[in-house]
């Protein structure tokens, strides 16, 4: 059961879970998959996952703190927009993906971004924020980086 309103201890688990995300590897990890991570096709996507890519390592983590983040959400442990109001970069990484998802989830794990979906469906914030990264993302791409 989802919850109706961020109480308390949503606002124990955002901050718990900023925390995780400034530690030292986990920062570095993000600053190289949202500077670097700009797949243009499916081959390009599934290809971070092969163990010789150079943002394999980077990407991993990346991604599984991500879905675990969204887990929280789709379980009903936190409310969903609430966290995504101040969450929302994992859901720039899934748009870079979704694209791809099928072929994505084909090549790796049918399970793959199942979370970061849900929110990206399920959760008001969510949709308005995927809707945005795409076009930013588009933009990105159209320019060439």
């Amino acid at each position: 059961m989802l919850k109706e309103a961020p109480d308390h201890h949503d606002a124990d688990l955002v901050l718990k879970l900023y925390d995780l995300r400034r530690e030292p590897v986990m920062r570095e990890a993000r600053q190289a998959i949202n500077s670097q991570f700009w797949p243009r096709n499916a081959e390009e996507a599934i290809a971070v996952t092969t163990s010789e890519h150079p943002l394999n390592v980077p990407f991993r983590q990346t991604a599984g703190y991500w879905e675990m983040v969204y887990s929280m959400a789709r379980h009903g442990i936190i409310h969903p927009d609430f966290l995504v109001e101040n969450n929302g970069e994992g859901l720039f990484l899934y748009a870079r993906v979704e694209p791809y998802l099928t072929a994505f989830r084909q090549a790796s794990s049918p399970r793959a971004f199942r979370n970061a979906e849900w929110v990206s469906l399920n959760c008001e914030t969510g949709r308005v924020l995927v809707e945005g990264y795409r076009a930013r993302i588009q933009r990105v791409l159209e320019s060439g980086r």
